[in-house]
């Protein structure tokens, strides 16, 4: 059978990376995004590209619908849609609120109910995997709004494979620590800020994009085919263990 792998966010700095390395197999890839222009200038060469808004319910049914009517249902899902607001739930807005849960949650939620529907009518096992973030395992200050989408999102995740383990469609998710992607370049813009991000982390490294995408394209293979309901951490040892400060 063949390999589809939809990417989600394909146009950003994970999504980007994922695409490149899973390009250097036979794998069809599809990517989404909100702007088709934007698409094609980043990720030209894939089987397909879909512009749509994902966090909503008829972005995502009509994502995966386009796909299925023009490669075919897709056996993987990688998915990057997200964003991140940093400051106390005292001084967040209900709309920075409420756009934090539609990229992060509900984008999520939406994409795993189409992808698995598409599996099921297809008669095909399927692999699913979803970006969270150390905020969600760990007390991060300044990060309510995120914490309580992707804790949410871990949750769905674990019932989620639960409940499609017997089609045999396994569902993961990742969640890294800081990563050189556009996201984050206000927090490495300077050597300071670099080095005190840095220093967050017991291995005094920042993350790349592509190591957390070949992570997600592991748990995505028949080499995890045994790995479902899952959070693999990817953080440095920042959730695992205190760093010596010197």
């Amino acid at each position: 059978m063949s390999q589809i792998l939809m990417v989600t966010g394909a146009a950003g700095g994970l999504g980007r990376a994922l695409i490149e390395i899973a390009g250097r197999s036979d794998v069809r890839v599809v990517a989404v995004g909100r702007s088709e222009e934007r698409l094609r200038e980043a990720v030209p060469n894939v089987a397909l590209h879909i512009a749509a808004d994902v966090s909503t319910y008829e972005g995502a049914q009509s994502a995966v619908s386009e796909c299925v009517s023009k490669v075919g249902a897709p056996t993987m899902l990688a998915h990057c849609v997200g964003n991140i607001v940093l400051a106390p739930a005292a001084r967040t807005t209900e709309a920075q609120y409420r756009d934090v849960m539609r990229a992060n949650l509900d984008s999520a939620f939406f994409m795993l109910s189409a992808t698995v529907a598409a599996a099921r009518t297809a008669a095909q096992p399927a692999s699913l995997c979803f970006v969270s973030t150390i905020a969600a395992q760990i007390g991060i200050a300044n990060h309510e709004a995120v914490a309580a989408a992707k804790g949410g999102l871990e949750a769905m995740v674990r019932s989620a494979a639960a409940t499609y383990a017997a089609q045999s469609i396994r569902v993961n998710a990742v969640a890294p620590g800081l990563m050189e992607t556009p996201a984050a370049a206000k927090f490495l813009s300077t050597p300071t800020l670099r080095e005190a991000s840095a220093k967050q982390y017991p291995l005094g490294t920042i993350g790349s994009p592509e190591e957390v995408a070949e992570l997600m394209l592991w748990l995505l293979s028949d080499a995890a085919r045994r790995v479902t309901g899952q959070t693999w951490t990817i953080d440095g040892g920042f959730t695992a263990i205190r760093p010596l400060i010197r």
